[in-house]
């Protein structure tokens, strides 16, 4: 074998051995790395999120010192598919189930959904047909989810336990990811607005735009594994209904992926100031399956 023989040889093998590499590389990257929420999956594929959030408080801003106990918890199932091509359109349902106790109770106490008068109510509240979408081809880790929340629940407050909203929202969610130093750091970032429309003696929230930006930074150990930042921050806005509402919230929580298409959520987050809001914190657990 000549010398300009062999280097081409070597030349084939060396790009072969490469390629090879960076496939299984490729093939290695999990869901929690891939999937971030603003990736969307494809014709075919299926993307089903159980998220449950339990927000417990004995302090607001309405008043000095500790207050009775109050706990709200909502679980909230999403369910997309993928259509047409190109992985830009995703359409599916949302629906939130919401468990809350007041009057002191223990926290664990939205789990016995007991409705006890005066201090507990639990159902099914909301649902939304939802669609996500790409609007920009070459920007793929860039979407928008938009989503028509239509309400169940026949009055908002009964003796003195609130439960949901009464009145209809129409939600979008702006999405967009960074992943940087060698996919071991990610940033992601989410811009939410709600718009609640309806009668504004059946909701306190009706007539107002509630604008609420967050920022995750998350670090990869491995790529089945991540521990996060979290920096949230909601705003609602007065458009007729003479109430107007801010608060702002850090966290921190980790990802695990548990098998190829399932993987494990955990947050905490602490409501550190606000105006015309509860001062309380956050548990919360999720499980996300993508087929």
């Amino acid at each position: 074998m000549n010398i300009l023989t062999r280097n081409v040889f070597l030349a084939v093998a060396f790009c072969a051995l490469f390629k090879g590499y960076s496939q299984d590389s490729l093939q290695q990257k999990s869901n929690i790395q891939q999937y971030t929420p603003s990736k969307l999956v494809g014709k075919g594929q299926y993307d089903v999120k159980w998220f449950n959030n339990l927000y417990t408080q004995t302090e607001s801003t309405f008043t000095e010192g500790k207050e009775p106990r109050q706990t709200f918890f909502t679980s909230t199932l999403e369910g997309y598919t993928g259509v047409g091509k190109n992985n830009r359109w995703n359409v599916g349902a949302i629906l939130e189930f919401r468990s809350n106790v007041v009057g002191d109770r223990d926290a664990l106490d939205v789990f016995k959904f007991d409705g006890e008068n005066n201090t507990a109510r639990s159902g099914l509240t909301s649902i939304a047909p939802s669609v996500k979408f790409v609007p920009i081809a070459s920007v793929s880790n860039f979407s928008i989810q938009s989503s028509f929340f239509i309400p169940l629940v026949d009055n908002e407050s009964e003796n003195g336990v609130f439960l949901d909203q009464k009145g209809y929202i129409w939600q979008n969610r702006f999405f967009y990811d960074y992943t940087f130093t060698g996919d071991k750091w990610q940033l992601f970032s989410e811009l939410n607005s709600e718009l609640s429309f309806g009668d504004k003696e059946e909701s306190f929230a009706n007539n107002s735009l509630n604008l609420s930006p967050g920022l995750f930074l998350s670090y990869f150990p491995t790529n089945k594994f991540t521990v996060l930042a979290l920096a949230q921050h909601s705003q609602r806005l007065d458009l007729g209904n003479n109430f107007t509402q801010d608060f702002t919230a850090l966290g921190g929580g980790a990802k695990y992926q548990l098998t190829d298409a399932l993987n494990l959520e955990v947050l905490y987050t602490n409501f550190v100031r606000g105006n015309n809001t509860g001062l309380g914190q956050t548990f919360n657990l999720g499980l996300r399956g993508i087929f």
